[in-house]
């Protein structure tokens, strides 16, 4: 404030003149005060150059917001040197100019400060005589029109006429800032009231209008009252739905940032499906592998039973030759027994009682020969049943299994369709929200459409991943199962062989079955880990199926939430609808009941210059007929005896 002073003095210097005291003075009280001050110069006639050194430290940002300089006596060049330094100022929001009598020049300098100044918030301009001068006033007007920052104008006895009042009238309908009007004392009259009234159809920011000390009929005081009360309405309504607005605005970036940490959220629980899924992946490739290490130790164990069996037929080969061989020395025997039949018939009794030792011998060698044959037939149905009972078992670890299999499969689709359907449910939920917040502000329409684009195209994304997990798991699995399948094939095969090689053994099928006891031990094993595994999905089904609910709850209690204050606005819309039904009703009321008092006004002034015709010829008439009494009675007296007397006389 001190360099202002300063510079005040130096710019009065140069021009040549002093400065003046007041101004100084004023000027060193604002510099001990805090903050922006109030450069009050009121009553103070300010010189020329005063004005001119002040117009010249005005522009740019000012140390004061208000400026007083009512009833300073400026004058023109003074008005015109001040406000021109004005219209560039940013800091000044208040200025007093009441009673200087401004005039033409004065007028203009306001015009071109209304147009070019965008911090002056309220303009003091009582007693300056304005509307006398009506060119100076209409390029003031054309100003205002054009100003979108002043808030207050105060423009009591100005003398504006109602031709003042049409021109701020067309000034008030481009103006969009404009919310105190002061126009009490001037000469607005009729015409002008009815030009300002009609102005503020169009008008809505305009909340207080004084109009008192106009001759302005209360008709019309009354409208504009009705008016100011309707603008009050609509600016509170306004403010109201801006605060909603920006409220709403608040609460749609809150839930978009929900939902971006619901889906990272999803998009998290989806990875560790994915993990958990490559983790039981790869532990049902181990088993798989762990089955693929039994049935090698199995078809390992065949083989060995194989080059037993061959090794037991090399051993009953032998036998049958032993017995070949027996069979041939029995034939050998009989023929020497014929022979020393022949030849020694002496010994005759000794040959029969040898030949009965031999027969003893060979029916009890063809008893154990028999018996053998009827273990071998025993053996052999033994081991069929045995084998049968082991293939039955090995199909049903095959159903089972598959059955697993199956299971793991469906419960994987079911999975991954909850899940689709889950972020379908979400993104539907999503739609419908940005549908009716739409309706609610149009300025959010972009945001929106961009979410929305943004969910889409991330919807698509995860079912694009969620299908190629997908049909990854199905070709692992076809692949693992197709697999098996050849495994299962090849065991088959083998099993085959083994039932041909053990239809020759009882000593193997007993080990086979030790084997197949040990191999029914594992697959009890897997089986109990195939359903500890399904107690655990079903646990982490469970916990989706309660998070998913509880997503649900939350998304339906904010869709309330949306509804109930949708319906509020609804409410606030019809209750706008039917406020301004009812205005259009006033005014149209309104303005019939002025058309018709104007018709009835013309009707009373038609039947006035009637009655008044009708009265100036009945005062012709009783003009010509005292006239014509006058006439009679002065030729009566003249005719009469006492005529005659009164002239002799």
């Amino acid at each position: 404030m001190e360099e202002f002073r300063r510079a005040y003095a130096r710019l009065c210097a140069a021009g040549g003149a002093a400065p003046q005291e007041a101004v100084l003075r004023r000027l060193r009280e604002l510099g001990g005060a805090p903050g922006r001050g109030r450069l009050d110069l009121a009553a103070q006639s300010l010189s020329l150059e005063t004005c001119g050194a002040l117009g010249r430290l005005l522009p740019g940002a000012a140390p004061f917001a208000e400026v007083a300089l009512g009833d300073c006596g400026l004058s023109e060049e003074g008005v015109k040197l001040l406000l021109h330094g004005l219209c560039s100022n940013t800091t000044v929001k208040s200025l007093d100019l009441k009673g200087n009598n401004l005039r033409t020049v004065g007028a203009e300098a306001l015009g071109k400060l209304l147009r070019q100044n965008k911090s002056i918030r309220r303009l003091i301009l009582e007693w300056n005589s304005l509307g006398v001068w009506e060119e100076g006033f209409s390029f003031f007007c054309q100003g205002l029109g054009a100003n979108n920052f002043l808030q207050r104008l105060d423009l009591r006895n100005n003398q504006i006429n109602h031709q003042g009042a049409g021109e701020l009238a067309v000034a008030l309908k481009q103006n969009a800032s404009l919310q105190e009007l002061d126009l009490r004392w001037n000469n607005i009259g009729l015409l002008g009231g009815r030009a300002l009234l009609n102005c503020l159809h169009s008008n809505k920011t305009l909340k207080r209008l004084e109009l008192a000390g106009n001759n302005v009929p209360s008709d019309i005081l009354k409208a504009v009252e009705q008016a100011m009360d309707h603008n009050q309405d609509r600016q509170t309504i306004l403010s109201e739905t801006q605060n909603r607005a920006y409220i709403l605005s608040k609460e749609v970036l809150s839930l978009k940032d929900e939902k971006t940490k619901q889906f990272l959220d999803l998009m998290d629980t989806i990875d560790k499906q994915r993990e958990e899924i490559a983790r039981n992946g790869r532990m049902s490739a181990a088993r798989v592998s762990q089955l693929q290490e039994a049935l090698d130790e199995q078809h390992s164990i065949m083989n060995s039973l194989k080059a037993k069996l061959q090794m037991t037929e090399a051993a009953l080969a032998l036998s049958e030759q032993k017995v070949h061989n027996l069979g041939e020395l029995l034939n050998a025997t009989k023929q020497e027994q014929t022979s020393m039949a022949e030849r020694h018939f002496t010994e005759l009794q000794q040959q029969k009682k040898r030949k009965f030792f031999l027969e003893k011998k060979c029916k009890v060698q063809q008893d154990q020969l028999f018996q053998v044959k009827q273990d071998l037939t025993n053996t052999t149905a033994e081991l069929k049943l045995r084998a049968v009972q082991a293939e039955e078992r090995l199909e049903m670890e095959k159903r089972r299994f598959k059955q697993s299999l199956e299971d793991m499969e469906s419960l994987r689709v079911k999975e991954v369709d909850h899940m689709t359907q889950h972020i379908e449910a979400s993104e539907r939920s999503m739609q419908d929200r940005i549908q009716r917040l739409e309706a609610i502000r149009i300025a959010l329409e972009e945001e929106l459409s961009q979410v929305k684009a943004a969910a889409l195209t991330e919807r698509g994304q995860a079912e694009e991943e969620l299908i190629k997990v997908r049909n990854q798991a199905r070709l692992e699995e076809q692949q693992r199962l197709e697999h098996l399948e050849e495994k299962l094939r090849l065991m088959t095969e083998s099993r085959d062989e083994a039932q041909n090689c053990c239809l020759k053994q009882k000593q193997m099928v007993a080990e086979t079955q030790a084997k197949a006891n040990q191999l029914s031990l594992h697959a009890d094993g897997l089986r109990r880990r195939l359903e500890e595994l399904q107690q655990d999905l079903n646990s982490k089904e469970e916990e989706k199926v309660t998070e998913v609910n509880k997503v649900k709850v939350e998304l339906q209690e904010q869709i309330g939430h949306l509804q109930a204050e949708r319906t509020a606005q609804d409410g606030l819309r019809e209750k706008i609808a039917a406020l301004e039904r009812q205005l259009k009703a006033l005014s149209s009321n309104h303005r019939e009941a002025l058309l018709d008092k104007e018709g009835e006004i013309s009707m009373l002034l038609e039947k006035l210059r009637m009655k008044e015709a009708d009265i100036s010829r009945m005062r012709e008439e009783e003009a010509q007929r005292a006239s014509f009494l006058q006439n009679a009675i002065m030729a009566y007296v003249q005719g009469s005896p006492l005529g005659t007397h009164s002239s002799r006389k």
